[in-house]
């Protein structure tokens, strides 16, 4: 499959929001929703699931449905090793540092840890603790490993009943399935994991995003589909629905209705409520439609060179910023703006350092492969 850049620049986009938010500055609160109310996290999960239908389908229409349900197990056990190794960092440098600095940030971060530490660690390689900032990368492995059967019946019986069922499942998630499931599973086998340390993010709701980008990733290298075209109508709906809610965003805050929590619910983050979904939905019709357009005049390479290195990229600003934490706690009111826009130019510049690293050495190895095989057909 031939990389599409401009898909890779987006990507490479979310990390940087993803960054911004994660780093203890004054800067956290105006990137983490800079485009209404919806943040880097559904535009790199979305983009992550597109990426994913894009490949794996291409591999099943090839190689048939078991090498592409081989190779999507091969890479959820490499996401599921990158956040082993995060929970490990986590428990222990991190929380020696933190503690002995007697950090509140740290101590708040890990406190199901620190109170029982057997249960935190067996549950949290089970990916059922999931300690705040390390609570997507269990759901992207999650998320991988059911992909394969929704790819599988999709292929075969079409994107309808997949899309329905999704949809029907968010919208009971909007209505406490994701509490109920959980409920039953403490019934069943007395797990000692609260709930809100189960990760922020509501798994039952968040699929609905996963199986849409899967769709339409998959959608893209089928030669029976065509391009997505959306009606006038729709594009200027969607337009009207973006500004409004860019408007509303930095007029008001990251609260649409301030105190009155009943309304905000309707843009929920971790519920993925209808309206923060309506709204991301209305940005990503622009960015289709708009998108091939504007990535003509805009070559941004360090977006690109993050974006192909995106899993080392995400894993290292959690490594820096978990220790921005726990050396100098959450002091972003009286920390310097200069120090704090110095973390962020050492962060990025270690970033893409990482990036770089990482894509020279798969572009290494892509060029060995292909070494190989013009030799082998050469030796034929």
């Amino acid at each position: 499959m031939t990389r599409r850049s401009e898909l890779d620049v987006l990507r490479g986009f979310m990390l940087v929001m993803i960054t911004i938010t994660h780093l203890p500055t004054v800067f956290s609160e105006k990137f983490s929703q800079p485009f209404g109310f919806v943040s880097a996290a559904e535009g790199f999960v979305f983009l992550s699931a597109f990426l994913t239908g894009v490949v794996y389908s291409g591999i099943a229409h090839k190689d048939g449905l078991s090498a592409m349900r081989k190779a999507l197990w091969r890479r959820a056990s490499k996401i599921y090793m990158a956040q082993a190794g995060m929970l490990l960092f986590l428990f222990t440098i991190i929380a020696a540092i933190g503690i002995s600095a007697q950090r509140p940030a740290i101590k708040n971060l890990i406190s199901f840890y620190l109170s029982d530490p057997a249960t935190a660690l067996w549950t949290g390689f089970a990916l059922i603790y999931n300690p705040p900032l390390l609570d997507i990368l269990p759901m992207y492995v999650l998320f991988m490993l059911v992909s394969p059967l929704a790819l599988s019946i999709a292929l075969r019986r079409g994107w309808a009943p997949i899309l329905l069922a999704s949809a029907a499942v968010w919208a009971g998630a909007q209505f406490g399935l994701g509490r109920l499931l959980y409920s039953a599973l403490v019934a069943a086998t007395h797990l000692k994991v609260p709930l809100q340390e189960t990760g922020s993010f509501e798994l039952v709701a968040w699929q609905f995003l996963w199986v849409v980008g899967l769709w339409l990733g998959c959608s893209s290298t089928s030669e029976r589909e065509h391009p997505l075209e959306f009606p006038r109508w729709l594009l200027l709906c969607a337009f009207s629905l973006a500004a409004w809610a860019f408007v509303w965003r930095h007029a008001v805050g990251q609260l649409p209705f301030g105190e009155h929590n009943i309304y905000n619910a309707l843009f929920d983050k971790w519920q993925l409520a209808p309206l923060r979904l309506a709204n991301f939905l209305a940005l990503l019709i622009l960015i289709v439609r708009f998108g091939p357009r504007l990535a003509r005049f805009a070559r941004l390479p360090f977006l690109e060179v993050m974006g192909r290195a995106s899993l080392s990229v995400f894993c290292t600003q959690l490594v820096i910023a978990l220790l921005a934490l726990a050396a100098l706690g959450d002091r972003r009111a009286t920390t310097p703006i200069w120090a704090q826009v110095l973390l962020l130019a050492a962060t990025f510049a270690a970033l893409y350092a990482v990036a770089a690293m990482v894509d020279g050495a798969k572009g290494r190895r892509r060029a060995r492969v292909v070494a190989a095989s013009t030799a082998a057909a050469g030796a034929v």
